[in-house]
């Protein structure tokens, strides 16, 4: 046993080569580890997950001028939103793939094009879950 490896993305333990694990369950760990230590989302309520992951994904400038920029639409934007950004379109792409991990929007396949919407049933959610939340902490002092 050499102890610590060095593995695509960071050390890893030698034991742990031996395990026999799948690429998207390695890739599942992986996430699990890097977001919150050793996965310690267990540890927390499904309603506290649930307001964590929206504050992140609230937590970047781009993301809310793109739901701001969305929600002000009548219909669904398919590419006027690159325009509307002053980012790449691949960073785009990256803020969109993460509001669209929370349900915060839809994509849709229109063509060539995905077509993003808000999700408007996710989004009453988040009203609910983060004024409930900024209600209750307001009260505890």
């Amino acid at each position: 046993m050499r102890g610590i490896s060095q593995a695509p993305f960071g050390p890893v333990s030698a034991i742990n080569f031996r395990l026999r694990l799948d690429k998207m369950e390695l890739l599942s760990l992986y996430y699990d580890i890097t977001d919150m230590g050793l996965s310690k989302k267990t540890f927390f309520s499904t309603r506290e997950n649930r307001i964590a992951d929206l504050a992140k994904a609230l937590a970047h400038p781009a993301r809310v001028a793109i739901l701001e920029y969305l929600s002000s639409q009548n219909t669904c934007m398919c590419g006027d939103i690159v325009d509307r950004i002053p980012l790449s379109q691949a960073t785009v792409s990256q803020h969109l793939a993460e509001l669209k991990r929370v349900g915060l929007i839809t994509g849709e396949i229109e063509g060539p094009r995905v077509c993003y919407c808000i999700n408007q049933s996710a989004w009453n959610e988040a009203k609910v879950l983060l004024s409930q939340f900024l209600t209750d902490v307001d009260k505890c002092c």
